[in-house]
């Protein structure tokens, strides 16, 4: 096996589809999770409640079929077309040659018996702000344990900070053309305390502090450009 160099990424599968073998706690777990995103099917001869309570739901498909006589070309048709496989049967050797046919056919593999090419991690998602953990497959455990640490770090504030950011930077562009100061604003705001604090009581409190604040920063610019006119028309006799 090739050294594996992963690179953390952001996609976008709303339009993909992701075949999952297996309808076991494991898929289970994959299915849950890739239903949020992409268009998930889960093969298997028996499903989880949870796997066909996501199915009368409209959020995945399934095919019922038992995979431990699935030939090669059935494994070939089912993974047409597909962005990723997830292999999650609780037999390895099945395992192994759903990932091996895959990657023949230029398809990324999620492996839970060993590393593929893509691993899912542990993710804390605050509104936009979305954080993921990975030890690349070393501690699954460590992974879980550092979310849960974090979690009381990266508050549901984040994501409110990020909507508020995200407006205000519109905001300061329509009336400040200095881009380091605008830079500074934003930052600014950031690291004001009492903003974060205001989330607590609305989103609208602590976006009327942040608007405050860069309008204190464009009356002291303004202040300052007069000031600086003033000067240059008195060394000029003006």
């Amino acid at each position: 096996m090739y050294d594996r160099r992963y690179m953390p990424l952001f996609l976008d599968l709303s339009s993909r589809k992701i075949v999952i073998f297996g309808g076991g706690s494991v898929g289970q777990r994959k299915a849950t999770l890739f239903s949020n995103f992409a268009n998930v099917t889960v093969i298997s001869e028996d499903f989880t409640e949870k796997i066909l309570a996501l199915y009368e739901s409209n959020k995945i498909d399934i095919v019922q079929i038992n995979v431990r006589e699935i030939s090669s070309d059935m494994i070939r048709s089912y993974l047409e077309g597909a962005f990723l496989v997830i292999p999650a049967t609780n037999d390895q050797e099945l395992n192994l040659k759903i990932h091996l046919i895959a990657s023949d056919m230029d398809i990324f593999v999620n492996s839970v018996d060993s590393k593929g090419d893509v691993i899912t991690p542990s993710v804390i998602k605050r509104g936009p702000v979305t954080v993921g953990i990975s030890t690349l497959g070393h501690s699954p455990a460590l992974s879980k344990y550092t979310r849960i640490k974090l979690e009381h770090t990266i508050t549901p504030e984040y994501g409110e900070m990020a909507y508020l950011q995200d407006e205000l930077r519109t905001e300061v562009k329509k009336h400040i053309a200095d881009q380091s100061l605008r830079r500074q604003i934003l930052w600014e705001v950031l690291d004001r305390r009492e903003v974060w604090d205001a989330f607590e009581e609305s989103y609208e409190k602590a976006y009327n502090i942040a608007y405050d604040i860069m309008l204190e920063h464009i009356g002291n610019r303004a202040d300052k450009d007069s000031k600086e006119q003033l000067d240059h028309c008195s060394n000029n006799g003006g």
